[in-house]
């Protein structure tokens, strides 16, 4: 295992799976120019690294993360806030954009930004009792981090507007039921159960879901015509790759496949 720390960051990888832990309990994760620095650098590492096959974001100590940082607001200008927030957009698109499924583990809370970067994942696994909260109103702002785009995609124009102006928490298994969440644990278990989770996708063919990923995130602004031209163009390719030989050759005989990633 090889196991790194850098400022505000945890950075953990094993087993085809890189783990980054927001690293700032006492401020209970909230951003940091450092830690959204760290995590475009791993993530580009893990892009660029074909033994990872699966990214897991999580939070140190009470709670995901909270987002921006309440101590600090108030004192910006606008020029820095606007640098700030570019940083974040930049951190946003590159997890779409990478080929590779990336999981948010969340307990505590995910508050404002911090509740925008789970969304930014492309499944979320979150602790009984974690709280979601888009709280930019109870300071006001207006979301930032994409909540705009993935809050309305998520769920009906009527929710996405309440939950967006009222900023009142939603609790894990309301999320769940409202589709915003894939499991719910016990936070004793969510651990080792995110775990087995992220290992899943290690064993299953990494560049197919990878652009399944591409595919699905497209449909966002895509029309039907755009989505059946890339389906057609990228199945082109995937039936020249080696995965794609080992998955019919295990079909036909009657075994598990052994996906390589190629």
């Amino acid at each position: 295992m090889e196991t790194t720390e850098t400022k505000d960051l945890l950075v953990s990888i094993q087993d085809g799976l890189m783990e980054l832990t927001l690293n700032r309990p006492q401020s209970l994760n909230a951003f940091s120019p450092e830690m959204i620095i760290g995590l475009k650098t791993h993530l580009q590492l893990a892009s660029d690294d074909d033994e990872v096959k699966v990214v897991v974001i999580k939070g140190a100590g009470r709670s995901f993360s909270a987002g921006g940082d309440v101590k600090t607001m108030g004192d910006a200008s606008p020029v820095e806030v606007f640098d700030h927030i570019g940083q974040l957009n930049g951190l946003i698109e590159q997890m779409r954009q990478l080929e590779k499924p990336i999981i948010a583990a969340v307990h505590g809370f995910a508050a404002g930004a911090g509740f925008n970067l789970a969304l930014a994942c492309d499944l979320i696994v979150a602790a009984e009792g974690t709280s979601f909260i888009l709280s930019f109103a109870q300071v006001g702002l207006v979301s930032d981090g994409g909540g705009h785009f993935f809050i309305p995609r998520a769920l009906t124009p009527y929710q996405a507007k309440e939950i967006l102006f009222k900023a009142e928490p939603l609790d894990a298994k309301q999320a769940q039921q409202w589709g915003l969440v894939n499991h719910v644990y016990p936070l004793a278990e969510m651990e080792e159960k995110t775990r087995e989770f992220a290992l899943s996708f290690t064993k299953q063919p990494v560049k197919a879901i990878g652009l399944m990923k591409k595919l699905t995130n497209l449909a966002d602004t895509a029309s039907l015509q755009e989505i059946l031209e890339a389906e057609r163009i990228t199945q082109s390719m995937m039936v020249t790759t080696n995965d794609h030989h080992e998955g019919v050759s295990a079909f036909k005989e009657k075994r598990k496949p052994n996906f390589k990633g190629n």
